[in-house]
């Protein structure tokens, strides 16, 4: 199935990403809208991200949900995807996961992240990313490998999701309250290639573990009902 414009936009939370903002754009597939979420960047994202042809949404309020829900709400396409902004995802990607979606075969599909070269997932981040995959399952029964930032949905029934998180625990968010409404979720093997610049949140054991208790605190919700994909 093919796409057109108006079918998608990609979501892209930044904070200080100029270096990286040239390729990941450039990786965006035709007809689809970049939606670059500037969170506060110093180093001219935004003029960068809009002289390169992207749409910007500012959202001055620090942190990766924020950034994530502020590109959500400014979306107007049926389906929305998710991607960093650091190029260790190439947005590209997305595409068998939208078609996907538009086949019926999956409600939110997400991306299982695969290191290409030593140093792309480093020991404390992918330690932190398989404790939280493990309290997952407990939660949910949803037996995913990774909880990491590609991924596809469309974008009313992820906004019924209702979702309140606005710091690192935005994605597992979305995860555990698609899985408490019924959602099909997928996930797919994609390269993961070595990020440009200093992560914003798992560079150090400590920012990676803020982000566990984070997440920590999103598993303790009481499971939801009622929010229907359709």
């Amino acid at each position: 199935m093919t796409t057109t414009p108006s079918d998608v936009d990609v979501v892209l939370p930044c904070l200080d990403e100029a270096e990286a903002l040239p390729w990941v754009l450039s990786r965006i597939p035709a007809g689809w809208r970049a939606l670059v979420v500037d969170n506060g960047s110093t180093d001219g994202s935004a003029d960068l991200a809009r002289t390169l042809g992207a749409t910007v949404v500012h959202e001055p309020r620090r942190g990766f949900g924020a950034a994530c829900h502020a590109g959500l709400t400014a979306a107007t396409a049926e389906v929305v995807c998710f991607c960093d902004c650091d190029a260790s995802l190439d947005p590209g990607l997305l595409i068998p996961f939208v078609r996907e979606l538009q086949a019926g075969q999956a409600d939110l599909v997400l991306g299982r992240r695969r290191p290409q070269a030593r140093g792309a997932w480093p020991a404390h981040a992918r330690a932190g990313n398989l404790a939280l995959a493990r309290m997952l399952r407990r939660r949910t029964g949803l037996r995913l490998h990774d909880l990491g930032p590609l991924r596809a949905a469309r974008r009313e029934p992820l906004l019924a999701l209702d979702l309140t998180d606005r710091r690192s625990g935005y994605p597992l968010q979305m995860v555990v309250r698609a899985a408490d409404a019924g959602w099909r979720i997928t996930e797919h093997d994609v390269p993961y290639l070595p990020r440009t610049g200093a992560s914003k949140v798992t560079g150090t054991w400590r920012g990676t573990w803020q982000a566990v208790r984070d997440m920590s605190r999103v598993l303790g919700e009481a499971p939801t009902a009622g929010r229907a994909v359709r």
